[in-house]
């Protein structure tokens, strides 16, 4: 299973702890991004991927493209 969180770059509250235990966060300049990044990261082979609330409002792909893709997990946290 590979693993990925996205967030904004000066997002200091979300997903702190993968932040802090090294693990992979993807940091995007702007929200308008974000189907880029999701792109890239499902060629990568990424299969789940965890964004924030705020960064799925900015995608139209999740639904589009993804809903129904089984071979990758997209994750919209609250916080």
């Amino acid at each position: 299973m590979k693993l990925s969180w996205i967030k904004l770059a000066e997002d200091d509250q979300n997903f702190k702890v993968p932040e802090k235990l090294g693990m992979h966060i993807e940091y995007l300049k702007a929200p308008e991004q974000i189907d880029e990044k999701l792109a890239e990261l499902v060629k990568e082979e990424y299969d789940t991927i965890m964004i924030t609330n705020e960064l799925a409002g900015f995608s139209e792909d999740i639904i589009k493209k993804y809903y129904e893709d089984e071979t990758v997990k997209i994750i919209i946290s609250p916080r």
